[in-house]
């Protein structure tokens, strides 16, 4: 009897996950179709804001995906925080290097040759 139980609530949180996954991506691919203007011709910290939130939503997804589909939500804290703070310091240095070295390409191609003083 418990077993049918428990297989009961797993289908429920299978379907809590997929339901939660798929509002996210539908945001997602609403706001690459619509593209808000307010969105796009705003900046934040060099980056237009729509691009800040599909980061972001991604982030979550993907936090979300190993938080219910890795079993992280049943395991000890100590164990949790050794795979999430390798992400919260790699991510935002990641972040960085590819914004910094991007917008030095994009320079490149717009102006020709550049020398970057460090």
């Amino acid at each position: 009897m418990s077993h049918e139980t428990a297989h009961q609530s797993h289908v429920k949180r299978i379907w809590m996950v997929f339901a939660i996954l798929t509002v996210v991506t539908i945001v997602e691919v609403a706001f690459g179709i619509i593209k808000p203007r307010f969105l796009v011709e705003n900046f934040f910290i060099g980056m237009k804001i729509l691009n800040w939130i599909f980061i972001i939503l991604t982030l979550y997804k993907a936090h979300y995906i190993a938080w219910a589909f890795m079993h992280l939500e049943d395991e000890t804290p100590g164990y949790r925080w050794s795979i999430v703070t390798p992400l919260l310091i790699l991510v935002p240095f990641l972040l960085f290097i590819l914004l910094l070295e991007g917008d030095y390409v994009h320079d490149v191609y717009r102006y020709g040759f550049m020398k970057m003083d460090f």
